[in-house]
């Protein structure tokens, strides 16, 4: 008890108990609204939307885990199993998917293969006037779309385990007897097995919580659906009983992610450690290899991003730059750069007390800051929303609101970058400048700060990225007026003006560029 009144004399424990408080009590709102629904209520949604769209969803989520899982991984294979021209290239190039929201992939493949697009234009060249293709706006069409998009965290993962491999393994089981293929699948596969599984994991979590693509696409999901019981029916005790189940959906995922990498670890047993030797490809295997990898990235950032550059340079997209286009700009400069401020001054304390005061009472209000990566951005917008209106109804219609939805949602990114940065940093230079005669603050100004600075800055520009981005979250919950570059993105997408889209989506992705820099440089391993 005494330990315990100890902790809560300090005012940073106060601080990181209420950060704590702020992101758990609007998802413990939309819990208790929908538990205490009337029966009536679950009763209709369970005889006609959940069964439907529980199955859509996780149909989605398992096949897109599937074509995430081939793409991912034979990449990764390719690159760190073989030399070829060109490779140190692809290596790169495979991650660039990432900067490209899947709502501006999803509104390209929509123009691309869609009714009268150019794909369908050719085939009916060659099959015939009345030939079709398949739809976009189809299970398939979100199915390829979201894996064109996520497959580059399989393939991270993958890459990265690769190339800490220790191929003695390999080495034993090919003079025991095993061919290559065997070795592959009984060796090397389950001693990548974590890895790949924290890939999917992280697929399967984008995939259950996206809205922009399956939105566009006209699939209907349990995120999708979120939305449009609040925007279409304004029924926020649908919307929550669907949050729940979203949210518990999610839980699952993460939960069983958890528990399958605890029963796959794997450990080194050899002080000898060999690294992977890479095999020189021929003319023809180069070319093969070259050909795979070109297809597989032309199709997911290539031919989007020569599409988006075109149509931003033709004459109705020139048209719409204009003060109204800035004034986009601006305000979703300022939603970000607003949200990952506050995020990295709330995520900060959780961060520290946790690294240095390691007790259950920090390292719980630590986890309780993690609920934002099962807060889809719909979910995160209805909580927030119903909190507002139930509480602090003066602010609701204001960029306030929004904000705190983007630092509810956003802030286990930052915190994945904090919580590192000051577990890197020994508490022995603390204690000397101590020792020396510094105070709390000034110890924390001239020798912590400067320290962590790097992983406070990259833990800034990932929430400001994300939020960037962030569609569902903004469309619920934006002032009247008030467009970032997303929302136009899917306003003008839905109404099929592409051009009219491509500026503020083409802006969305270079500017995410820097991020995926920011992840190459802090764990890139050239070999």
């Amino acid at each position: 008890m005494t330990s315990l009144r100890q902790q809560l004399a300090s005012p940073l424990q106060w601080v990181a108990l209420a950060s704590a408080a702020l992101i758990l009590l609007p998802l413990g709102y939309v819990t208790t609204l929908a538990l205490s629904a009337d029966p009536a209520v679950w009763q209709r949604l369970w005889a006609t939307r959940i069964p439907e769209l529980l199955r859509n969803t996780v149909s989605l989520a398992a096949m897109v885990s599937v074509l995430t899982l081939i793409l991912g991984v034979s990449t990764a294979w390719i690159v760190t199993r073989f030399d070829f021209p060109g490779r140190p290239f692809w290596e790169v190039a495979l991650v660039l998917p990432l900067a490209m929201p899947t709502y501006v992939l999803a509104y390209v493949y929509n123009y691309l293969l869609g009714f009268g697009g150019p794909v369908e234009h050719l085939w009916q060249s060659i099959a015939g006037p009345q030939a079709r293709l398949f739809s976009p706006q189809s299970f398939w069409g979100a199915t390829v779309v979201m894996a064109l998009d996520t497959f580059p965290f399989v393939y991270l993962l993958t890459r990265s385990a690769l190339l800490t491999l220790n191929v003695s393994f390999e080495e034993v089981a090919r003079t025991c007897g095993a061919s290559r293929l065997a070795t592959m699948w009984r060796v090397t596969l389950p001693l990548l097995r974590p890895s790949i599984v924290a890939g999917l994991a992280l697929v399967i979590l984008y995939v259950v919580s996206d809205f922009g693509a399956v939105s566009l696409l006209r699939y209907q999901t349990l995120t999708y659906a979120v939305f449009q019981q609040m925007t279409g029916r304004s029924d926020t005790q649908a919307a929550s009983i669907l949050s729940i189940l979203l949210v518990v959906l999610a839980l699952t995922f993460l939960v069983t992610e958890r528990w399958f990498r605890h029963k796959s670890r794997f450990y080194q047993t050899t002080g000898r450690y060999r690294a992977p030797q890479r095999f020189r490809s021929g003319w023809l295997q180069s070319l093969g290899l070259t050909a795979y990898l070109g297809a597989i990235v032309a199709a997911s950032f290539g031919v989007p991003a020569y599409l988006l550059v075109q149509w931003t340079l033709s004459p109705d997209a020139q048209a719409i730059l204009d003060s109204r286009f800035f004034s986009f700009v601006w305000n979703t400069a300022l939603l970000s750069a607003s949200a990952a401020s506050i995020g990295v001054v709330i995520g900060l304390p959780l961060a520290y007390l946790a690294s240095r005061k390691p007790t259950l009472l920090n390292l719980g209000c630590l986890q309780a800051a993690y609920a934002g990566y099962v807060l889809p951005g719909p979910v995160a917008a209805l909580a927030v929303l119903i909190l507002f209106l139930q509480v602090l109804p003066v602010f609701y219609g204001t960029a306030i609101v929004l904000v705190v939805a983007y630092v509810i949602h956003f802030l286990p990114a930052g915190l994945q970058s904090l919580e590192p940065s000051l577990q890197q940093i020994t508490p022995n230079l603390e204690e000397v400048a101590r020792t020396l005669g510094l105070g709390v603050r000034e110890t924390w100004r001239r020798v912590t700060l400067p320290l962590v600075r790097n992983g406070f800055i990259v833990a800034w520009v990932l929430m400001f990225l994300q939020t960037m981005k962030e569609l569902p979250a903004t469309l619920l919950l934006r002032p009247v007026g008030f467009d970032t570059l997303a929302i136009r993105v899917w306003l003008e997408a839905s109404e099929e003006y592409y051009q009219l889209a491509a500026p503020s989506a083409l802006l969305i992705v270079v500017v995410g560029l820097p991020a995926l820099a920011l992840l190459l440089s802090r764990d890139w391993r050239a070999a």
